[in-house]
């Protein structure tokens, strides 16, 4: 989302005196403003929801906690804060200061959440990785005051990305594309890693007998786990790649038009998507976040 927006200049985008006129319609502008209003409750309740349950899961590492912490409450404040201010700037009165203020705020939050987003994701690739490579060692390797050390240092970085838009949207967009990329080649590097290395112990277990029930039994939920972060991640490229589309074409033609305006707000709503389907995705792949779920919502209905 960082990029600017077509209803600028390609010399100011992102930084003119007043907002530029949305060119479509009011029922388009209505369809918009349905599609997020439910997303942003529903990301709001789901990701509640996930973040209380966590506290009674305790089959995952406390610094593997912390990180899914992360990537929940970083939907969260999507749904929070990045999605009101992208309703609220499409109801703003037209070519009004207040207008060009919730247009900048707007995207710097989106690109600062957005990127938090991808970062969070690729460290918990990470994680998944050493998790399985270290063994034993994994537990006084991996601590909970190291993890969020990173995860500052790494929440540093996209608000320093994110800050740029103020001032020079074409830096921010390089850089989170550049980001962005990175992230993505680390990340499907470790899950080929991982995927290589459960074969490999899978094979050991049907030829050679090496393991045990319990030993078989915690290969087992460790799919499950890198599964439902593999899914998240996919959701992820797939709900982004529309809008990263949209920005490549109006850096290339410039195109202004009410249909082009009406397709670019579509596929910022379906960059939220994401963070409406993660807390869905997670507990519908990890049977340990499912149980403790019913376990938090049970007691509301009792």
């Amino acid at each position: 989302m960082a990029n600017s927006t077509p209803d600028g200049n390609h010399t100011a985008k992102g930084q003119a005196l007043f907002c530029s006129t949305r060119h479509y319609g009011l029922p388009q502008k209505i369809f918009i403003l349905t599609l997020n209003v439910p997303m942003s409750i529903t990301t709001i309740l789901g990701n509640v929801l996930i973040i209380a349950a966590l506290q009674r899961v305790h089959s995952i590492h406390p610094p593997s906690k912390v990180l899914l912490r992360w990537l929940m409450g970083t939907d969260l404040v999507m749904g929070l804060l990045s999605q009101p201010l992208f309703v609220s700037f499409l109801t703003s009165q037209e070519h009004s200061v207040t207008c060009n203020y919730l247009k900048t705020l707007f995207y710097t939050t989106a690109t600062l959440l957005g990127l938090g987003l991808i970062l969070t994701l690729t460290a918990i690739s990470v994680d998944r990785l050493f998790s399985l490579l270290l063994g034993l060692r994994y537990r006084q390797q991996v601590t909970k005051k190291r993890v969020r050390v990173t995860m500052s240092l790494l929440w540093l970085l996209s608000a320093v990305i994110a800050s740029t838009f103020i001032y020079q949207p074409f830096v921010t967009t390089s850089s989170v594309y550049t980001t962005g990329f990175m992230c993505v080649i680390a990340s499907t590097f470790c899950y080929l890693k991982i995927f290589l290395r459960l074969r490999q112990l899978q094979t050991q277990v049907n030829v050679q007998g090496q393991f045990g029930q319990g030993e078989i039994f915690n290969i087992a939920r460790y799919k499950k786990t890198v599964t439902g972060v593999v899914w998240v991640q996919i959701t992820l490229v797939i709900c982004y790649v529309p809008h990263a589309l949209a920005q490549a074409i109006f850096a290339f033609t410039g195109s202004n038009t009410p249909s082009f305006n009406f397709v670019w707000d579509v596929t910022i709503s379906m960059a939220f998507l994401t963070s409406t389907l993660n807390p869905f995705l997670y507990c519908w792949k990890v049977r340990e976040v499912t149980r403790a779920l019913k376990d938090t919502v049970r007691p509301l209905f009792c």
